[in-house]
């Protein structure tokens, strides 16, 4: 398997190894041997925290990863609900965890990536910044930044939040410079993780977010195409060869990826409409990022793995969830059949999100 280092995702036997897949083994040379130029795209604080946790722990670094994710799990839970218990109740604070917990991508909140770390410090700047602790908050969003581009997205729904302090947030300012010197002494380029998505095929859109949107919308719609036709004969979405994916699989991927935006497009309105405009534009920013920069083969790939990390998605869908019992039912439901379809795709070594 080209994508299974046993030197680096191999640990204590398949109950821990199953949760060290794809992309986890660039997490885990970075925990253990520091940066090359190739793994420049994994930002460094997850990674640092594996590396320490694994080396305390006698060099069991899937073990570590698998712990500290599952630690910014329980915490992120917790705060999640102290968040929606203000705005929703008791009973939807509770809707908007389980949730989370069945998302179909949370899988990713206990394996060996950085979704869970960014989650919970995406939380704890929101709760600070709302509790006037923006000096706290723009340093909580400093280490959100270190550990995936997309905490940039933190920063304008923190100054509405802020408003006449939002200057405090600079706090923000001296983490941001720790990566480049990082990856300066580690590789010599200090810049290295600017043309990090090369290997993604991603690439800026002209059309910032609207561009990644379009090509998505095309690629559904060259699915639909090729599933009317239920033949792999004729390739409609010729950005990716049958060789590498064969085209009514293609179709369905696309597919799939196209429903989690237009999910998310709704959600994000919800949140705004219904939790404010920091909400909404965290949701917002947090969509336009990865549209922004999409990849010429999948245009929304990773997407549904990008929106686990989006708290107001799920404070949206507890509002939902208690609109009407039917809802509820539905959102669990769904949820949690294609949880158990993502996590059956993930130990067969299938790629998910």
């Amino acid at each position: 398997m080209r994508w299974d280092y046993p030197s680096l995702t191999h640990d204590l036997g398949s109950v821990t190894d199953v949760w060290a897949r794809w992309d986890s083994v660039h997490f885990l040379r970075i925990a253990e041997h520091g940066y090359s130029t190739t793994e420049a795209a994994f930002y460094p604080l997850y990674p640092t925290l594996v590396g320490g946790g694994g080396r305390a722990l006698g060099g069991h670094y899937v073990v570590a990863g698998i712990a500290i994710s599952l630690l910014a799990t329980l915490a992120s839970f917790v705060l999640l609900e102290r968040v929606a218990e203000e705005r929703l109740g008791a009973d939807g604070a509770r809707r908007a965890v389980l949730y989370l917990a069945l998302f179909p991508t949370a899988l990713f909140l206990q394996a060996v990536y950085s979704e869970s770390l960014f989650l919970f410090l995406s939380l704890v700047a929101f709760v600070l910044a709302e509790r006037g602790r923006i000096g706290w908050a723009g340093a909580v969003v400093g280490l959100a930044v270190l550990t995936r581009t997309s905490g940039l997205a933190l920063v304008p729904p923190l100054i509405l939040i802020a408003r006449g302090r939002s200057w405090r947030l600079g706090t923000m300012l001296p983490f941001l410079a720790a990566y480049p010197l990082l990856l300066w002494r580690d590789t010599g380029n200090a810049w290295a993780f600017r043309n990090a998505e090369a290997p993604w095929h991603r690439h800026l859109s002209a059309a910032g977010p609207l561009g990644g949107a379009w090509d998505g919308d095309r690629a559904a719609w060259a699915g639909i195409e090729q599933l009317a036709s239920g033949s792999n004969a004729h390739v409609y979405w010729t950005a990716v060869a049958p060789a590498d994916s064969e085209p009514l699989r293609t179709a369905t991927i696309n597919l799939e990826l196209f429903a989690f935006l237009a999910l998310f497009v709704a959600l994000a309105v919800i949140a705004w409409r219904e939790f404010g405009a920091p909400y909404g534009l965290f949701a917002a920013l947090s969509l336009a990022l990865p549209l922004s920069v999409p990849s010429s083969r999948w245009p929304l790939l990773s997407l549904p793995r990008f929106g686990l990390v989006v708290f107001p998605f799920f404070l949206a869908l507890a509002w939902l969830g208690g609109r009407h019992v039917r809802a509820h039912v539905a959102i669990v439901g769904c949820s949690a059949l294609l949880l158990g379809v993502f996590v059956t795709q993930w130990a067969l070594w299938n790629w998910v999100a």
